[in-house]
């Protein structure tokens, strides 16, 4: 039922979720959009379908190596033990801005921005503490790209967990994995992670509350079809959940000729429907969050789930806090013990989607810059959807009591409060062409006014449980 847009379909039987169908488009080594992508095309920049912010400005990758380094000096400068994380790092751009921070190489400017941070004036000590960069990368042809601009011509050997090089700044090692599941997690270090227009590309479910039916239920949908009840249910007196699925388009009427003349193109290769029965997901998804559940009596209502955005918030609470041990008695004190004795490091989401309602109706594909439908031209069109933000929040908070949440906040306060517009000026002098070119760049990631990215995207950071310390950028400042 999956067409790679080269000519070589896939079929499935049966419906299938948006999530599996969202997997398939993106990531399947036959046809996938993020995997099996030509040398000659790019996912990212004015040539390809969308730009992202560090592609905007390196001022953006900037600021978040020095909120790692304000993070780092807020909890005591650790001397050895620190790794640095990205999931999903595109062509490598973030983290290329990134290092050249924390690697001296604006060692002479960062001491003018305002005194909220002017004192991170010495990078040496951080950058003596950093064991080894870990890049979550599913792509080979993105991986190949990332190791070309962050480690340039140095070797990269496989070994057991991914590959591995040297970043050209340093003798710093350079580390891929397919899944953050393989990044050592060692309670012992200091993980800062980072993920940028990360979330937003994770399969997502969707469903959708229905009216009550007087005929009781039979069957439930299964992956190739009805699957019959051995025990039939009752007939339910209030809605239910039905998740909405994947299935082909119907095909052409049989009396219509390549000649007839029409005002529309042609439909989309699939589109969404109704599941008639319950399906496996509908009846567990939307009963693991008090807010879904209390969207369930009002018929009609639509709801976005993202298992998996849950799971990666969870597992970086706990490479940050530790996960909780069995309590061995009721005392309140040993319920918050965890695995790792001491909580540190940090965790920056940055994505798109709203800050407490949670997303409904929100998949979209982007080609050359533009909207188009999800379900055209599968393989060949990016997909993504809103981030619940909430969601992460409290997924960080239940899998970790070490850790505590800030935001999400606005990515263009945000970034003012990092001091954007002040490294912007010193970039340039006022009347320059580049002193220009820096401005506009730096009203594209502000701008809060209609669909700016200043108010769209929304930054989210997961930190050690510190009894309410301010947070860098969150309204705290650097001791």
């Amino acid at each position: 039922m999956y067409s790679t847009g080269s000519g070589h379909p896939h079929s499935v039987t049966g419906p299938i979720s948006i999530a599996a169908y969202m997997r398939q488009c993106l990531t399947s080594p036959d046809g996938g959009y993020y995997t099996t992508q030509s040398r000659d095309r790019d996912q990212f920049g004015q040539k390809g379908d969308f730009i992202t912010s560090p592609e905007i400005s390196q001022i953006f990758g900037e600021l978040l190596g020095i909120w790692l380094v304000a993070e780092w000096m807020a909890q005591g400068r650790k001397s050895s033990g620190v790794e640095i994380v990205e999931v999903g790092p595109g062509r490598g751009t973030l983290m290329d801005d990134m290092l050249r921070v924390r690697y001296g190489l604006l060692q002479d400017t960062i001491s003018q921005i305002p005194n909220r941070i002017q004192t991170i004036r010495n990078f040496k000590p951080l950058a003596a503490s950093i064991e080894a960069v870990y890049l979550v990368e599913a792509s080979p042809s993105l991986r190949n790209k990332q190791k070309q601009l962050l480690c340039g011509g140095e070797p990269m050997e496989e070994i057991n967990i991914g590959f591995r090089s040297r970043s050209k700044y340093s003798n710093l090692p350079v580390i891929w994995c397919e899944d953050i599941r393989f990044v050592p997690n060692d309670p012992t270090k200091t993980p800062f992670i980072f993920a940028h227009e990360f979330f937003d590309a994770l399969p997502i479910h969707a469903f959708q509350s229905v009216a009550p039916s007087p005929v009781p239920p039979s069957t439930i949908q299964g992956l190739h079809g009805p699957v019959p009840l051995s025990k039939p249910t009752a007939a339910s007196r209030t809605p239910q959940w039905r998740e909405l699925v994947v299935t082909p388009t119907r095909p052409p009427s049989p009396t219509s000729t390549p000649s007839t003349p029409t005002a529309h193109p042609p439909p989309p290769d699939f589109q969404l429907s109704l599941a008639k029965a319950s399906t496996p997901n509908s009846l567990v998804l939307p009963e693991t969050s008090p807010r879904y559940k209390a969207l369930k009596p009002h018929a009609g209502s639509v709801i976005e789930i993202c298992p998996e955005a849950r799971s990666y918030a969870a597992e970086f609470a706990r490479r940050i806090g530790g996960s909780p041990l069995p309590s061995k008695t009721t005392s309140t004190n040993s319920s918050a013990q965890t695995t790792k004795p001491t909580p540190s490091g940090a965790a920056l989401i940055l994505d798109y989607g709203p800050s407490a309602t949670i997303p409904t109706s929100t998949l979209r594909g982007i080609r050359a810059h533009a909207l188009v439908s999800p379900f055209a031209s599968p393989g060949q069109v990016d997909l993504s959807a809103d981030v619940d933000f909430t969601a992460l929040a409290e997924a960080a908070v239940e899998a970790s009591p070490g850790v505590e949440v800030h935001g999400p906040v606005e990515q263009g306060a945000w970034l003012e409060r990092m001091g954007i517009r002040e490294r912007a000026a010193m970039l340039g002098k006022p009347g320059e062409v580049e002193s220009e070119g820096v401005r506009r760049s730096v009203e594209r990631l502000v701008e809060r006014g209609g669909g700016g990215m200043g108010r769209l995207y929304k930054v989210l950071a997961i930190v050690p449980e510190g009894g309410g310390r301010g947070v860098v950028g969150f309204g705290g400042d650097v001791d």
